[in-house]
């Protein structure tokens, strides 16, 4: 039975969430409609986060070849550096040097990230299972 009535309330506040997201007529008391807002700002932070993390990683995995290709090479083989849309001849061990810098700085801000989306999916849940509760809760009417 208590599955039951815990999926019943899942079902009402996926319901509820899903008017307030269309923007449609539903009557919620005031600190309702802040949760709901508050679910929808974690959810786009949310997002947010997750993407500029996936772009770091992608950079940080080309950054990692880079450097595992440049480590390959010898003093004498010629190297060149994209700047802008142009090659330029550099360095080996100034063009290591950077890359190295680079990479430590992107998995720096990767492991940051990581962080900050693991800290909002917690925020996201806390918020979901009071709105569920507040939804739940007999004092609480909805228009259909």
């Amino acid at each position: 039975m208590l599955n039951n009535s815990a999926s019943l309330g899942y079902a009402r506040f996926s319901r509820i969430l899903k008017a307030f997201v269309l923007g449609e007529e539903v009557q919620l008391p005031p600190q309702v409609q802040e949760q709901l807002v508050r679910l929808q700002q974690l959810q786009q932070t949310l997002q947010s986060v997750a993407g500029q993390k996936q772009q770091l990683e992608l950079e940080l995995s080309e950054t990692d070849k880079a450097l595992t290709e440049l480590e390959k090479s010898t003093e004498e083989t010629p190297v060149y550096k994209s700047v802008g849309s142009i090659l330029v001849k550099s360095n080996r061990q100034s063009l290591l040097t950077e890359l190295k810098e680079r990479k430590e700085l992107l998995t720096t801000r990767v492991t940051v990230l990581g962080k900050q989306e693991d800290r909002t999916k917690e925020r996201l849940k806390e918020v979901q299972e009071k709105l569920q509760e507040r939804l739940q809760g007999p004092k609480t009417s909805t228009q259909q």
